[in-house]
Formats: C-alpha cells, structure tokens, sequence
C-alpha cells in the first residue's frame, strides 16, 4: 500500500533557523531513491544538496524556488511503500487522507521520533516548526479615477507608484496631454533635490538581503560592535620566499600541486601561531573567561558569486606545505562552485584574507566574531629597498593584522606579526621553528 510521506528541512549546520529554496531537481510524478539529490537549498553560511530519505514517487512539492522555509517544515510529499505491519498502523504524519483518531500526543511523539528519517551528517530536528507562508506581493494602492491618471499609460503609472509620485502633481509634456516617464523622472528628482535624497530610477538593480550575504552583514555588525580592533602594519621583503617557490614548483613532491605565495603565508603564520598559541583563542563573555584552542582552524576568506565566506581548514598546524597548498586549492574550489560544506563554516580560530589578488596593499580587516586575530595579505610588488647595503628592487608585501585588544595586548599582537613577517623574509627559519 502507497502511503504520503513528507520530508522536512533539516538542520544542516550548527545554529541555523532557515534556508532559501535555491533549484528543485526533481517535481511531481518524478521517481527518486535513497540519496538521490532532490533539492539545493542555501543557509545563511553555504549552498547545499539535499538527498532524499525515501524511496518512492514525488507527489508534490510544497515550497516554491526562491522560498525561505523553516528548519523543520515540510518542503516534498513523496508517496512510498507501506513496509510497516498491519498491527502498527500507519505513521501519524503519512497521509493528509486519514480519518481515524489520532493515538495519544505521548505515543506520536515516541513512535515519530523512533522512525524519523536520519540524514547523514545532518541528524534529526524535533523543534516544532510550521511552514512559513509564502509571500505575496502587496495589492497596488486603488487610485481614484481621474482626467489626469486616464492620460497615463499603465506602465508610466506603475513607474509613479514605485517612485512615490502622484500623477494629480506631475506637469505632462506628452502629446494631447499624456504625462511622460521623463515627467515622472522630473517630479520625482525634483524632490529628492529638494529633500537632498538621491531618486532611485526604475531601472535601479535590487537585490534581496538574505542568505550569505545577509549572514555576512550579520557577522560583520556583531563584531565591529562587540569586540575593540586594534590594527597593526608591516612591509616585509619577500624575495627568498618567492625564490623558495620557485626551486619548490620544480621539486618533483610538488607535481600536479598549486604551490601560491598564500601558501607560504599560511606556514609562517602557523609557526607563528605555534610560538604564540595565547592568540589562538576567544573571549566567552557569557562564560567570563577566555578560551584558548589546542587546533587551529585556519580560515581563509574567499570571494564567491553569492559573497564573501569564510571557510576553513580544520587542524591546520598538523599540515605540510605540499598539504597545506592541496588543502587550500580544494577549499577554493568547493567555495566557488557553491559547494563548501557545512562543518567547513564552523569552528574557525584564525582567519588570512588575501586582498592582494584584487591588487591592494592593505587593509584593516574585521574579525571573524569568536576569534581573537585575522591576518591581511597584500599585493606582491617591485620595491626599491636597502639590501645588503644598497638600494636594489625587491619583492615585497604588506601585511596588516587585526586583533580583539580584550585578549590580545599590543606585545602579543606585535610578536605574532613579527614573526610573521620575519618567516616570510627568512623562509628558512621556518624549519628551526617548526
């Protein structure tokens, strides 16, 4: 017997509330098994695949594209075989067809947690949850009739409702009388003048915050707020670092491997971090004390279509150069194609942020909230410098770190940069300190 199973959004990362329907792949009539991917959705931290728990034919789809739908909630119907026995009844939440008394709340809930469908990784959410509605658009204003609005055609008048103008209060310059969208134009710049606020045109892009990005404003906020930045700068000569690169990429252990400046940067600061692990921690207000991490999960900033994230390499410090490039290009390219997964976005102790591929020198960058420090590296370039006693051109950089000053005093923050920076300039005492 075919009964109606409903399968509901997951919690697929740590803390999260809800998720945006970002592409169905299957719809009604659609045959799917266990694990097959029924739908992509995005968190407030990364896009995400959803497989199916079931077995069985997609009967409907309950949330549209585009949707925010709570964790919890119902998203598919899916109509499978009944491999329950005649004695156990069927499952409370199979069939909106059932007409029989429900067994008591005790008893439901016990014998829906025993067989709720478990997804790998993700885990059971029992938080009781209903679906959000889906929104609509506002009806229109009714407008009155008049001599005035009938000599407007309907896409000018729509223009004058988004732009707040009032077709009794525009002059029309059309033909017989007709008012023009450059009258609405006029009005509606006239008083933005006036009011010294800029007019936004029809044309004007708008873009919905919500997703990464909103979780970035979110994050960003938080801790511009909560935790005191201080910033420090160093220029470092870089020329042996980029030599070592060199001799490295025609190393026969490093074939097939993309070995970048980042990845050098990363090393050093790990060493660094090593000498100074009293950086590697947060401050738990809630708890009033400060939590310093035995592994440093190394953030690394990465810029995607859908805005900047910030995943990260667990346990970094047990990595080798050849490790450390192989870990970084595949945290890059999972980044890009949408595809971090949740646990990457979490837990992070350390962040680098490169703004040197953009062709910046520095910057002065935002903690990651619940870290102590993130490092700022800056573009490469050709630099007249003192060497040896003369002026010649050297490779150089910037580096300028960020630091929350409730944990991290300036001696503290100055020796990590330090260090940082005289690996970078002396590669080799990266073996000493290792």
């Amino acid at each position: 017997m075919l009964v109606t199973k409903h399968f509901r959004l997951p919690d697929v990362g740590e803390g999260l509330t809800e998720a945006e329907i970002l592409e169905w792949r299957v719809g009604p009539g659609d045959r799917v098994g266990v694990n097959d991917i029924i739908v992509e959705i995005e968190t407030a931290k990364a896009a995400v695949e959803l497989p199916s728990p079931y077995t069985g034919t997609v009967t409907e789809v309950l949330c549209a594209a585009g949707e925010e739908v709570a964790v919890g909630a119902p998203i598919i119907a899916l109509a499978v075989e009944d491999d329950s026995s005649p004695q156990e009844g069927p499952e409370p939440d199979v069939t909106a067809q059932e007409s029989a008394e429900p067994p008591p709340a005790q008893d439901e809930q016990t014998s829906a947690l025993a067989r709720e469908p478990v997804l790998v990784g993700y885990g059971p959410t029992h938080a009781q949850t209903e679906r959000r509605p889906r929104k609509t658009k506002p009806e229109p204003p009714v407008v009155a009739p008049s001599t005035r609005t009938s000599r407007a055609t309907p896409p000018v008048r729509k223009l004058a409702r988004d732009l707040g103008v009032d077709l009794h209060q525009v002059a029309a310059t059309g033909p017989s009388g007709r008012i023009t969208r450059e009258d609405i134009h006029h009005l509606a710049e006239q008083r933005a003048a006036e009011s010294n606020t800029p007019a936004v045109r029809d044309d004007a892009v708008r873009t919905p915050i919500r997703g990464v990005r909103k979780h970035i404003a979110e994050a960003m906020v938080e801790s511009a707020f909560t935790a005191p930045h201080a910033t420090e700068w160093v220029t470092v000569d870089v020329t042996r670092s980029l030599k070592l690169l060199e001799r490295a990429r025609a190393d026969k252990a490093f074939a097939g491997v993309r070995l970048t400046p980042l990845c050098l940067v990363i090393k050093a600061a790990l060493t660094a971090i090593a000498r100074h692990p009293e950086i590697n921690a947060k401050w738990d207000a809630a708890a009033g004390e400060i939590v310093q991490y035995s592994d440093v999960h190394l953030g690394i900033a990465a810029a995607t279509p859908r805005g900047l994230i910030v995943p990260n390499i667990a346990a970094a410090q047990r990595l080798s150069l050849r490790e450390i490039a192989l870990a970084l290009t595949d945290l890059i390219e999972q980044a890009r194609a949408g595809r971090t997964p949740p646990e990457r976005m979490r837990n992070g102790t350390f962040t680098i942020t490169n703004i040197g591929v953009f062709g910046i020198d520095g910057g002065t960058p935002i903690l990651n909230p619940g870290e102590a420090a993130i490092l700022c590296f800056g573009q490469l370039r050709r630099t007249p410098w003192e060497h040896q006693g003369r002026v010649r051109l050297r490779d150089t950089t910037t580096l300028a770190m960020s630091f929350d000053h409730r944990l991290v005093d300036g001696e503290l923050g100055s020796l990590v940069l330090r260090d940082i920076a005289r690996f970078l300039e002396r590669p080799d005492l990266m073996v000493l300190h290792s």
